[in-house]
């Protein structure tokens, strides 16, 4: 310990070492870990990563405090996220190795009825559902400060084990925007997070018919997120491949030669 009880000070480069070590040793012991990787210096690139990042840095009590945290998950100091139900686990490398575990409320059922029913019928295309491209009004209520899916502060409990008095200490805050990152690869996350159920607002979604010219590909019928989310998107992985239309006068040449 260093002066009035705090660790000395440790540098960007001796943290990114000692983050190296832990994640190796980790490995080492056979333990299942999932450090935050984040690419350049955009922390969150997808609707779902920086919607959630852009919620809670509209709150007054977060907005001073999670600024601290991102050279941290930059620097690849989030050696460790875990999501599950209702709670998020982490294990950040500051001065040492510090547990971070963060408690959040599930999603209060009024507000569950109201997402489902004012997305209901607004879900204009398979292909928007899976890249988060709604329409302004479903992207509204998703994302209503006080109605959405996202947490107020006062449905989030923050633990840290660092000597940082404060609630929101820097590798809280790392953890935190880690969640942001995390979603843009798995969304889904989100509703597990909140504890509801995905399937259902996918049922209540009710995706619009496709148009005529439309393929059956188009329609999703007893898939979960999880699933839909989980696969990439490439070319030709959502219209079926058109059949080649045989040239004109084929048919009655081929007659004709017999």
């Amino acid at each position: 310990m260093y002066g009035w009880g705090w660790p000395r000070y440790v540098s960007t480069a001796e943290k990114q070492r000692k983050a190296g070590n832990a994640i190796a040793k980790l490995i080492k012991k056979g333990e299942k870990i999932s450090p935050v990787k984040v690419e350049g210096r955009t922390l969150a690139k997808t609707f779902w990563g920086k919607a959630w990042c852009d919620h809670l840095e509209s709150f007054s009590d977060y907005e001073n405090r999670l600024p601290r945290g991102r050279s941290y998950l930059r620097n690849g100091s989030v050696v460790h996220l875990d999501v599950a139900q209702g709670k998020i686990e982490a294990l950040v490398q500051g001065s040492a190795l510090y547990k971070v575990k963060i408690d959040i409320q599930s999603l209060d059922s009024k507000k569950w009825k109201f997402i489902l029913k004012n997305c209901s019928g607004q879900i204009d295309s398979v292909i928007e559902l899976l890249q988060g491209r709604f329409s302004s009004a479903v992207m509204k209520i998703i994302t209503d400060k006080h109605n959405g899916l996202f947490p107020a502060p006062k449905e989030i409990s923050l633990k840290c084990a660092c000597p940082d008095w404060a609630v929101m200490c820097k590798h809280v805050a790392a953890v935190l925007y880690g969640v942001g990152n995390r979603l843009d690869h798995e969304p889904e996350l989100l509703f597990k997070l909140r504890k509801v159920n995905h399937t259902e607002l996918m049922n209540k979604a009710n995706l619009k018919a496709p148009t005529s010219r439309s393929t059956k590909s188009h329609i999703i019928k007893n898939q979960n997120l999880s699933e839909i989310f989980g696969i990439d998107i490439t070319a030709g992985s959502v219209n079926a491949p058109k059949r080649k239309k045989a040239a004109r006068g084929t048919d009655s040449k081929s007659k004709s030669a017999k």
